[in-house]
């Protein structure tokens, strides 16, 4: 098939992409999983070291959008209500009553630093607004915006006093994406935007003013998770996706390495994530079908977190790239 035309919903989140590409140096990755995941409406798990621009990325998403953003720090000592929102009672002349006081939640666009700093019921509480689109406080349901996603970072280094998130939980993000160190040549680009940033924040006014840019409209976002879904994907290529799932779960069938590494496969979570992620990895390449690259493409971040390793590959360092890359290298093509 010829490539698709452009519309307007692609044309304003090419103008998004370019956007946050001129905050963002280094990281085009990064860029285009946060776009996947804001397009296939799902919630994104990140991992990296400190500075390697988790929060400016989504930050630099909220900044050029039409949408609330909100971050929340997770600490140990943070509760279920500082997330979700409490009841709070107000005593007016006619009387006193209970009213919902939403929390940082209830936004378009949500960052959760470091996740895995709060314990198990403030960590389920964000998860279970992730997979519902709903809170229920004191036997009230409040309904999440239609647009609401949620980046959740985590540090992979320091796990000292931390609340490692349970694989059952982990399987609720659509992608986890890993972070690492850019090139050199693009960290001097980094150093020179840093510095462009500090001298015009610095600069004194002097009555000129530089009309903001308007936010892309949450509509071109709606309007292209249509296009995604209408999106066609051939038999050929949903076998491929089941096939490379099913991998996950009779390892034995494919090498003996497989079958020592793997413990436990991923569930129909990880097809209907690759699926999602494939039609919109193919939409941004301006493509109206999807072929193997589409899948190869975002196969690691959508297995990589839902993979229980056994210890044996965990003793020989085996990653859960490394055993994704292994699936891929078995699993024949379509």
């Amino acid at each position: 098939m010829d490539d698709m035309t452009d519309t307007g919903a692609r044309a304003q989140i090419d103008a998004l992409r370019a956007r946050m590409g001129d905050a963002i140096i280094g990281q085009r990755e990064v860029i285009e999983r946060l776009l996947i995941g804001l397009l296939a409406n799902g919630n994104l798990l990140v991992e990296g070291l400190p500075g390697l621009a988790k929060t400016r990325a989504i930050k630099a998403l909220a900044r050029n959008m039409e949408c609330d953003f909100s971050r929340i720090q997770f600490t140990p000592d943070l509760l279920p209500s500082d997330v979700t929102g409490t009841e709070v009672y107000y005593q007016g002349e006619g009387g006193g009553s209970f009213r919902f006081e939403p929390g940082p939640i209830f936004a378009n666009l949500v960052l959760a630093d470091e996740i895995n700093r709060a314990p198990a019921k403030v960590q389920a509480a964000l998860l279970e607004a992730m997979e519902e689109r709903q809170v229920t406080v004191a036997g009230t349901t409040h309904r999440m915006e239609p647009l609401f996603m949620v980046m959740a970072t985590q540090n992979p280094i320091e796990q000292e006093g931390t609340y490692p998130l349970p694989e059952a939980q982990m399987d609720r993000f659509l992608m986890h994406v890993n972070i690492t160190y850019p090139p050199v040549e693009d960290e001097v680009e980094v150093i020179r935007l840093v510095r462009a940033e500090e001298i015009a924040a610095q600069a004194p006014a002097d009555g000129a003013h530089v009309a903001p840019r308007a936010p892309i409209p949450q509509e071109a976002v709606f309007a292209a998770r249509r296009e995604i879904a209408a999106l066609p994907v051939a038999p050929a290529m949903e076998r491929y996706i089941a096939d490379l799932v099913n991998a996950t779960r009779v390892p034995g069938q494919f090498g003996d390495d497989l079958k020592r590494w793997i413990e436990v496969g991923a569930s129909p979570r990880a097809s209907l994530a690759l699926d999602k992620c494939g039609r919109t990895h193919a939409w941004l390449a301006g493509r109206d079908y999807v072929d193997p690259e589409d899948i190869r493409a975002v196969v690691a971040d959508v297995l990589r977190h839902r993979l229980g390793l056994s210890y044996e590959a965990q003793g020989e360092g085996v990653s859960p790239d490394a055993v994704v890359a292994e699936i891929v290298r078995h699993v024949a093509l379509p």
